[in-house]
């Protein structure tokens, strides 16, 4: 998630959906219910300011936060206070860490954020390095039918006391994906208001593409609709992926 500066990282937390501790949870469902019940490590990528990360971190397990923010990463850094968590400021494409881990998370639409099809391979090219063999990669992923009907070309208005914030929405055709721009008005000490600005793209990925990116370092285990096991439906606007890597030598 590069790009995102210091006045977003400021209000990331209050704009977002304070469901960290129970997609926490899901998340360490998720693992157990393929095999894994207490992976000993884990890496968090495109952690932001780490409030999910440090949750992980809580239960006892080792955890790595990347992120191409270094605005995030030093939220992040500020809020461990235990300094449980290794923060790592990298793009996800470059990822390159010292060792293995023994599973990887990325949510709240990460992979979307790697708006082509070439960063996409990219990543998990890269990924494959740094996950023991067998590891799984547990992510979440905003979906086509989000991208074509819900941001669309919507406007979208929160108000928080942090900021006041307006998304607006372009589609990007014919190659699909969106562009968000996000303008924020942060209240300031003596009155008022200073506006802020900040603008990215995302893009929306079908399961054949994933696949296709991740091949061949990656197997598809299973796609849920977003914080459950039941199966995708036309008008799922998340979805998660469990993929595993492959040994070495092709055995499962």
């Amino acid at each position: 998630m590069s790009g995102y500066a210091a006045d977003f990282a400021s209000v990331y937390d209050a704009l977002m959906p304070r469901d960290y501790r129970e997609r926490a949870d899901y998340l360490l469902r998720v693992f157990a219910r393929h095999g894994e019940t207490n992976p000993k490590s884990l890496l968090d990528l495109g952690c932001g300011t780490g409030s999910l990360t440090r949750l992980l971190a809580e239960r006892g397990i080792e955890m790595t936060g990347v992120d191409a923010s270094a605005d995030m990463l030093s939220r992040a850094r500020q809020n461990d206070e235990a300094g449980a968590v290794l923060w790592v400021c990298q793009p996800l494409e470059e990822l390159d860490l010292y060792g293995t881990a023994a599973g990887a998370v990325a949510t709240y639409d990460v992979l979307n954020h790697l708006a082509t099809e070439d960063r996409l391979a990219a990543f998990f090219a890269r990924l494959q390095w740094f996950l023991d063999p067998g590891g799984l990669f547990v992510f979440d992923v905003n979906t086509p039918y989000k991208h074509r009907v819900v941001l669309a070309d919507n406007t979208f208005v929160y108000d928080t006391p942090q900021a006041y914030c307006v998304w607006q929405n372009t589609p990007l055709l014919p190659r699909g994906g969106v562009r968000i721009s996000l303008d924020f008005f942060l209240p300031q000490p003596g009155g008022g208001y200073r506006r802020a600005h900040e603008q990215f793209c995302e893009r929306a990925y079908t399961r054949r593409q994933l696949c296709a990116a991740a091949s061949p370092a990656f197997r598809l285990l299973a796609v849920y609709n977003d914080k459950t096991f039941d199966p995708p439906s036309p008008t799922s606007e998340r979805l998660v992926y469990v993929m595993q890597k492959i040994k070495k030598d092709g055995m499962e």
